[in-house]
């Protein structure tokens, strides 16, 4: 086995990230959960990486059985992700893989546990900033400051209603972020292992589809029609459409701003400088819509002339 200690590290890795879930740095070591995984699946045969993963399944069991059925969950989109590795994919459609396998799971798990569990999200929700709620109560008897700050029902029960509207966007961005972070991690442990995988294509290639133009017009439609509703299946559409949207030309904003420097031959720092901006502060993502409904690109390219 030509990564046979390698192997080993990696599987002592992945057996401590699991045995971390139990401490509070869960929250932090849980982005990187299916890495360990994704180099074994993809620098090993399959016997092989069956014989490395065995052993860390059996020790987390003898801990407890609920880390198993942890460890089975990660190794899913690591398994996902670590076949696209192997048939040396795009980086992009093996993000597009990942994510969606997460993705996946999330609505897994929100499904058999308001099916089968009888896990009433909203409650949850609630009890939580009741709990919150409460806290800072405690807090203001000492604290003049937070004194003032007094939450009633009716506002908890507004902002649980708000968070819950916001899942589904909240859902998708933290597959995406966990498969980003992955694919940052493992392709450069990958290449230092001798086995390449393609890269992302550089941020100034970066475009996206004229089509999410017209998704737009769509989210505004949906927007103004099912906006001021109270509740609803569309209501929930309409309140995650146009923010993913918005978030899809940031990126197309700074696909665009790279692309500039690059044409004009500046230091990238100055590129890296501008989209600090374009992430941070709301309304730059319109050069985004602009880059997809007209030629700016090619209009640079005739000023150079």
């Amino acid at each position: 086995m030509k990564f046979r200690w390698t192997s080993v590290a990696w599987s002592i890795a992945y057996l401590l990230l699991l045995l971390s879930l139990s401490t509070p740095l869960l929250l932090i070591t849980t982005l990187f959960m299916i890495i360990p995984a994704i180099v074994l699946f993809t620098t090993l045969s399959t016997k092989q990486f069956i014989l490395h993963i065995v052993p860390v399944l059996l020790i987390v069991g003898l801990i407890t059985p609920f880390y198993v059925l942890i460890a089975i969950y990660f190794l899913i989109p690591a398994l996902v992700m670590g076949r696209r590795y192997k048939k040396r994919a795009s980086a992009m459609s093996t993000l597009i893989a990942g994510m969606v396998a997460v993705l996946g799971e999330f609505l897994l798990i929100l499904l058999i546990s308001t099916t089968f569990l009888q896990f009433n999200l909203y409650d949850y929700v609630y009890d939580v900033l009741q709990t919150y709620t409460d806290w800072l109560a405690t807090m203001g008897a000492s604290n003049p400051l937070l004194s003032e700050i007094t939450i009633s029902s009716d506002q908890i029960g507004m902002m649980s209603w708000l968070t819950i509207q916001a899942i589904p966007m909240t859902l998708i961005l933290s597959a995406f972020i966990i498969a980003v972070i992955t694919h940052s991690i493992v392709r450069p442990i990958l290449n230092s292992m001798e086995y390449a995988v393609p890269r992302l294509k550089p941020a100034r290639e970066w475009r996206l589809s004229r089509a999410f133009i017209w998704y737009y017009l769509l989210g505004v439609v949906l927007s103004l029609l099912f906006g001021g509703a109270d509740s609803g299946f569309m209501l929930m559409v309409s309140a995650n459409l146009l923010p993913l949207l918005q978030i899809a030309f940031k990126i197309q904003t700074i696909g665009f701003l790279f692309f500039l420097i690059h044409e004009r031959k500046w230091s990238k720092i100055v590129a890296l400088l501008l989209a600090i901006p374009v992430i941070v502060l709301p309304g730059f993502w319109i050069i985004g819509v602009v880059d997809l409904a007209f030629p700016l690109r090619e209009l640079v390219k005739k000023s150079k002339r």
